[in-house]
């Protein structure tokens, strides 16, 4: 280990650009790349080495670290930090209430909770997009899809905030602090379902606790961290993605307003805005064996980051790949959703409200421009935490 050269340092500083063009390098001259930053870890940056090892959980398993930098300091939280088949229960309890028929169900609230958060910022000509509103809508939407009370979303939206910026600060006492606040509205959340039963075809953490594995409820202290899970794991993405998108469009006034024109271009769009500004670049696996990969070898118990990020720029894949192509014939092969066993289940949740949100700034607006500088995430997530804007 203390031989080997660092191939890249993924504590350097970045702008909105900067980490693509390093994964561009890293594909060319070194696609599976060792750095001793953030704890030490592998980066793998090529496509088709991405898929195998997201496919392969057999070789590959996530339940030692699944996120670099490593977050999980509070406890194992399912479905993520478990391998199948231990997996397997929780997602088939909360995959039917993730489906697209479900998912559909709570646009028309997306639709009026972005309306009201953009009214405010149309109203002064303009502000910060995921400040005032990319962060707030994905908290709604999963508060309503959890059944959250109502009083609890700000308190979710501060604690699951706080958090998040303490992983991007790479703060491990803050980022244990701030997830064991998010633990105890967990177990509010299962008290409350215990003492209020819900419909287990509705509610998430009643299909949690209706859930049986060989014929035995879900251990009570892993029920507990998948609710945790849940209650932020989709507050991240959505925020990222609309900050990128309205970043790209900020600099491409044309397919602005080709948007604006033609909204029925919106989905397509957003398939290719997944691909190009893919939000996560940290989710990670842990080798059980030596494996060969990209000419290097890697040793059992190393740490490996899915650079999803890169896969979906990798020119062997997408042509031209630093560019917006609208109806690419071969976009469905993009892996900002993830691969294999652990691949995102909130595909549809996460789709619709970037759809509603896409079409509410465009439609609200004539047109919009960049009014400040971009601040980006650090790892795991890559893109936009601050995008300040100018509507016109």
């Amino acid at each position: 280990m203390t031989e080997r050269l660092q191939d890249f340092d993924p504590e350097l500083p970045e702008d909105f650009d900067s980490p693509h063009a390093e994964y561009a390098r890293l594909r060319n001259q070194c696609p599976v790349a060792w750095t001793e930053g953030l704890g030490g870890f592998w980066a793998v940056t090529r496509y088709e080495d991405v898929k195998r090892v997201a496919s392969d959980s057999a070789t590959f398993i996530t339940s030692v670290q699944n996120v670099i930098p490593k977050v999980a300091y509070t406890g194992r939280r399912p479905p993520l930090h478990l391998d199948p088949p231990e997996h397997t229960p929780y997602r088939k309890a909360l995959n039917p209430l993730l489906s697209l028929d479900r998912a559909e169900t709570f646009a028309p609230r997306a639709r009026e909770l972005t309306r009201a958060l953009l009214e405010p910022m149309v109203a002064r000509g303009g502000g910060d997009i995921c400040v005032e509103l990319s962060s707030h809508l994905p908290v709604h939407v999963f508060g309503e899809w959890m059944r959250i009370p109502e009083d609890w979303l700000d308190t979710l939206h501060d604690n699951g905030r706080a958090f998040i910026l303490a992983v991007h600060s790479n703060k491990p006492e803050v980022m244990k602090e701030t997830s064991l606040r998010l633990y105890d509205m967990a177990r509010a959340l299962i008290a409350l379902r215990h003492e209020e039963p819900q419909d287990p075809a509705l509610d998430p953490t009643s299909a949690l606790l209706e859930a049986r594995h060989e014929g035995q409820p879900l251990p009570d202290e892993l029920l507990v961290g998948t609710v945790r899970q849940v209650l932020v794991v989709g507050m991240v993405a959505p925020m990222v993605m609309i900050g990128n998108i309205c970043v790209h469009l900020s600099r491409d006034k044309g397919l602005q307003q080709q948007l604006r024109a033609d909204p029925s271009l919106i989905p397509a769009a957003i398939e290719e805005f997944l691909r190009l500004y893919t939000p996560y670049r940290g989710f990670a696996r842990t080798s059980v064996c030596p494996v060969e990969l990209g000419n290097r070898t890697i040793a059992p118990g190393e740490a490996i980051a899915l650079i999803y990020a890169s896969a979906n720029r990798d020119e062997a894949v997408f042509p031209n790949p630093d560019e917006f192509i609208l109806d690419r014939p071969n976009i469905a092969q993009h892996l900002a959703f993830g691969r294999g066993p652990h691949n995102c289940p909130g595909i549809h949740l996460g789709r619709m409200q970037l759809r509603v949100a896409l079409e509410e700034i465009l439609a609200s607006t004539g047109a919009f421009e960049l009014d400040g500088p971009v601040t980006v995430s650090r790892w795991p997530e890559i893109g936009a935490l601050s995008v300040p804007l100018r509507f016109t």
